[in-house]
């Protein structure tokens, strides 16, 4: 399945008129903010709104064909903004230009964005930079912001995205106006994988649940192959505490790599949530002891991929620790 496009090239966006509203209310009044903190789950459409935004600001001809802050992708602007040429806009995000992902925002790109917003834009109504995310930004580059969200630009729009907001500095959510983002609901996001997909509607359900009503998230998790490893985690936790260690192994060595380490993040992740799932139930039917055990290692599954990032584990060596507290609390429930 295709990866699914950047949200620079996403030109269609269902569920937002309250947030496009409230934008070009504000830009239509004279009142537009400094500053704008697009808040949400992660997949919602955050940065594809902050995208449909920066080409409002940028002059984009309205087109309502597109939705209320559409743009076509034919438009000059629009044609800009998707070649990463437009002289008036600045992003800052993790991905590289030869699409490499860093761990963070590092401080040397944020601290351009005084230079950046110093100049009087070059052919537009308004400078603007997008942060995606803002909780991608390291803590010198997080200060580094702060300095220009305390020294306003004139004619200069900063849009940042966070799938956190309690985990950015105070101080930076204090000088933001801030738009919460909701999922757009699970029959949304489900007809959007019907539509782009192809998906039967089941599966498209699945993964609509998986990400909790956000179409792009959803999108992220088919394009991964989430279903499939959703079913790889089912066969683990019904075949607890004996497990065909053949297939364990099998499974173990394709964490290798970059598309290793995506892979063993999403069995990780589904995991966690059928043993979320499985607690829930456990809460009103079962005893104390298996409950407490499941919800401790529903704890250490949420958090061991990004501590083997952190610090470099061997995940190969993270997966057999998981599989033995696994078969523990399987054992604890017998």
């Amino acid at each position: 399945m295709e990866t699914p496009p950047h949200p620079r090239d996403v030109f269609r966006l269902e569920g937002l008129d309250r947030a496009e509203s409230a934008f070009l209310d504000a830009l239509s009044r004279g009142r537009l903010h400094h500053a704008w903190l697009l808040t949400g789950g992660e997949g919602v459409g955050k940065a594809t709104l902050a995208y449909r935004m920066a080409r409002r600001l940028l002059g984009a001809q309205a087109n309502l064909d597109y939705g209320i802050l559409g743009a076509a992708p034919s438009d000059p602007v629009s044609r800009q903004v998707s070649a990463r040429s437009h002289p008036d806009l600045m992003v800052l995000e993790r991905a590289t230009d030869d699409g490499k992902v860093r761990k963070s925002i590092p401080v040397d790109e944020a601290r351009r964005l005084p230079e950046f917003f110093a100049n009087s834009p070059a052919t537009s109504p308004y400078r603007v930079a997008i942060i995606d995310a803002a909780d991608d930004l390291n803590v010198n580059a997080a200060n580094a912001v702060l300095k220009t969200l305390e020294e306003p630009p004139p004619k200069g729009i900063i849009l940042l995205v966070s799938h956190s907001p309690g985990r950015l500095l105070p101080t930076i959510r204090s000088r933001c106006r801030r738009l919460a983002i909701p999922a757009p609901g699970f029959s949304l996001a489900t007809q959007m994988l019907v539509d782009q997909t192809g998906l039967d509607s089941r599966s498209a359900e699945r993964l609509a649940q998986m990400a909790q009503g956000a179409p792009g998230r959803a999108l992220q998790l088919a394009s991964a192959g989430a279903l499939a490893m959703d079913d790889t985690a089912g066969e683990i936790l019904r075949g607890l505490p004996g497990i065909d260690e053949a297939a364990l192994l099998a499974l173990a060595d394709t964490f290798r790599g970059g598309e290793g380490a995506a892979r063993f993040e999403l069995l990780f992740e589904r995991l966690a949530d059928q043993i979320r799932a499985m607690t829930l139930r456990l809460a009103t039917t079962g005893s104390s002891a298996a409950l407490d055990r499941w919800a401790a290692v529903w704890e250490k599954l949420s958090r061991w991929p990004g501590e083997a990032e952190a610090v470099n584990l061997d995940r190969a060596d993270v997966f057999w620790s998981a599989i033995s507290d696994l078969r523990a609390a399987a054992r604890t429930a017998m």
